[in-house]
């Protein structure tokens, strides 16, 4: 399994469902946003930096 990329799953994974609380609680659901596209972004760095 390639480095970098359970991060990457991780963050769209919490993005998503950051996302989806943000009908009902929007500063909890923009926080869990901005963790999750936090955890993609560097996990696409491990991407890009450990291909062969």
């Amino acid at each position: 399994m390639r480095e970098g990329l359970v991060p990457t799953v991780l963050g769209t994974a919490v993005t998503a469902s950051g996302a989806a609380l943000r009908g009902k609680f929007p500063v909890v659901g923009w926080g869990i946003v901005g963790f999750g596209l936090a955890h993609i972004v560097l996990g696409a760095i491990d991407l890009v930096e450990h291909r062969k």
